[in-house]
């Protein structure tokens, strides 16, 4: 073989390698271009899956929390689920675990349930209402309001009430929890004004012991129904109506941030 026809192999052998050479280099920088698309891609994919996660708000307490008096069925509780299904646009569940005249030693026997403890250590959202059957006590209350019955009632609520709020964050540091504050459906009898200076005290006391717990809470609804009680109570003249549940749904759901 002649030198002059080594040498033409040797440049076509070299042009090849070069232009194999090439297209590596261009199919790694299409690999390479191509691969953060994916992982966005993929980024993207997940974030949608934590924005469409489920939201649980799980109720505790007596029969404000139940709904008792709405016509609708839902109760304060059940017009923020809805709220909160508007503004997150997620799927979100009420478990509402309310009972009808339930007093705040009867809900921290509750909260010791194992079901229940479950329940609350799963949620998002947790809302209570308690005291009123306290403090109220079908109606007693209006008779026998002197300030030695009052401070000896509101010593064994507020006791209760910080159990409560311990278990609770024992079971579940992360939930944002709203205590619902108590309003005085009394207000326009002539007990009314007396019991009223009861209520605005067991109310702050009640606030003071929520700012010790962190992400707890306290949602007053006394001035809510202040000026007009009537138009916001059911026909037995203490618990709310749809108005009323309304009035503090909303409430609640100005606290709310997402």
């Amino acid at each position: 073989m002649s030198k002059r026809i080594i040498q033409m192999i040797t440049i076509v052998s070299a042009c090849f390698a070069l232009l194999w050479l090439i297209g590596l280099g261009w199919t790694m920088n299409e690999y390479y271009a191509a691969k953060p698309d994916k992982l966005d891609q993929a980024t993207t994919t997940a974030n949608k899956a934590e924005n469409k996660k489920s939201l649980t708000v799980v109720a505790l307490g007596d029969s404000l929390t139940r709904g008792t008096g709405d016509e609708t069925g839902k109760g304060y509780a059940g017009d923020l689920l809805d709220e909160i299904k508007k503004r997150t646009n997620k799927p979100a569940t009420l478990l509402n675990l309310g009972i009808n005249g339930q007093r705040s030693d009867q809900l921290l026997q509750q909260i010791q349930q194992k079901e229940v403890q479950r329940q609350i250590a799963s949620a998002d959202i947790l809302l209570i209402t308690i005291g009123g059957n306290d403090l109220f006590r079908g109606g007693q209350g209006l008779v026998d309001y002197t300030t030695q019955t009052i401070t000896v009632t509101e010593k064994k609520y507020l006791d209760n009430l910080s159990f409560i709020f311990q278990k609770i964050r024992q079971l579940n540091s992360n939930a944002n929890v709203f205590m619902i504050g108590l309003y005085n459906p009394f207000i326009e009898l002539k007990e009314g004004k007396a019991m009223s200076k009861v209520v605005r005290r067991w109310n702050y006391d009640t606030a003071e012991l929520s700012a010790n717990y962190p992400k707890i809470v306290f949602v007053p609804t006394f001035d809510l129904f202040e000026l007009k009680v009537n138009d916001y109570l059911y026909s037995d003249k203490f618990h709310p109506n749809t108005k009323g549940y309304r009035l503090i749904a909303e409430r609640v759901a100005a606290l709310l941030t997402w």
